[in-house]
């Protein structure tokens, strides 16, 4: 079944903070957001900036994943952080909805909204094969000497960039005149 994309609006707060769960591997380790304070920065507030952009899918009328970036700031000690100019991004699906493309199309159409506002965005990704692997495929590069360390469970981790495309987004709204359709 094809994902359906929606923008993850600031009203819908609770699906960042649910899809969090899964971005950083707490259901793996038996853990709460509450139990890791410093993942709130990720998703706290979400919407409330004009800097905020994301975007979740709903797979057979359930949530099956969401991504979303947000430009923090050095004092928010958040993995991941280049600069104030780069968004930091955050992506999770949930474990029956793995390896069915949903990550990777939630991530092309967010590359897509985001090179309007943004140059570049981050990510902070589990030091795996497999894990660097996936960005990679989706154009992030490893960011030299940027090793940390998972707030979560001390896991080593890495930041990656990715340039983005500066392409002009095309909406369906796009040239619609109001006055045409009523001559």
């Amino acid at each position: 079944m094809t994902p359906t994309l929606y923008f993850l609006r600031s009203s819908e707060q609770k699906i960042a903070t649910g899809i969090l769960h899964f971005a950083y591997r707490l259901d793996e380790v038996a853990k709460t957001v509450k139990d890791v304070l410093e993942l709130e920065t990720y998703s706290k507030f979400y919407g409330l900036s004009t800097k905020d952009l994301g975007l979740y899918a709903l797979s057979g009328h359930k949530i099956a994943g969401a991504a979303w970036i947000r430009v923090l700031s050095k004092e928010d000690n958040a993995n991941g952080y280049i600069d104030e100019k780069t968004p930091v991004l955050t992506i999770g699906v949930k474990p029956e909805f793995r390896a069915k493309g949903i990550g990777s199309a939630m991530l092309e159409q967010l590359f897509l909204e985001a090179g309007a506002l943004f140059e570049q965005m981050s990510v902070s990704v589990l030091k795996s094969e497999k894990s660097i692997g996936f960005f990679k495929r989706h154009g992030f590069k490893e960011v030299e000497n940027s090793l940390g360390k998972s707030p979560v469970d001390s896991a080593e981790v890495v930041t990656m960039v990715k340039e983005l495309p500066k392409e002009r987004v095309v909406r369906p709204s796009d040239g619609y005149d109001p006055q045409k359709w009523m001559d």
